[in-house]
């Protein structure tokens, strides 16, 4: 009798496309943790890195109300 992961890596590629691919999302989630951890990792990380460079002034922040105002007139 054959290595059981052997004997299940030949049953999954006879899966049609969709369904390997579905197995697939699922295992490289299992090794990673969950998206939504990584997720909020990562805007964490992006909140971060903005507010210090805020604090040491490389770039200045703008009031949302005039951001959202210019990009509703470039879309015009």
């Amino acid at each position: 009798m054959g290595n059981t992961v052997d004997d299940l890596e030949a049953a999954v590629l006879q899966l049609p496309e969709e369904g390997r691919a579905r197995l697939a999302k699922t295992l490289i989630q299992s090794l990673e943790g969950s998206p939504e951890d990584s997720t909020e990792q990562i805007w964490f990380e992006e909140a971060d890195r903005r507010y210090q460079e805020i604090r040491r002034g490389e770039v200045e922040a703008q009031d949302s109300d005039e951001v959202f105002r210019e990009a509703r007139a470039r879309r015009r």
